[in-house]
């Protein structure tokens, strides 16, 4: 399986972030350990919602979507 995810800073929450994965377990655990430079400074990260595909294109297509303006306003009236 795909995994689109969007997590919310627990400290700045404010700091929303739209991934892509195949594990989302360790997907979580690696932004939380502070791996990821573009989160690192606003961990400790909650999971607020996680769509699974099971073709990695149409995963891909929906986490740019949701990064698109019309994504974002789509994400904040359904998934924030």
């Amino acid at each position: 399986m795909f995994y689109v995810y969007l997590i919310q800073s627990e400290t700045f929450p404010d700091r929303r972030y739209v991934g892509f994965t195949t594990d989302l377990k360790k997907r979580i655990s690696a932004h939380n350990a502070g791996i990821s430079i573009h989160t690192s400074k606003y961990r400790p990260w909650k999971l607020i919602s996680y769509h699974a595909f099971s073709e990695k294109r149409r995963a891909r297509e929906f986490e740019y979507y949701l990064k698109t303006g019309s994504g974002k306003t789509f994400a904040n009236r359904r998934f924030w």
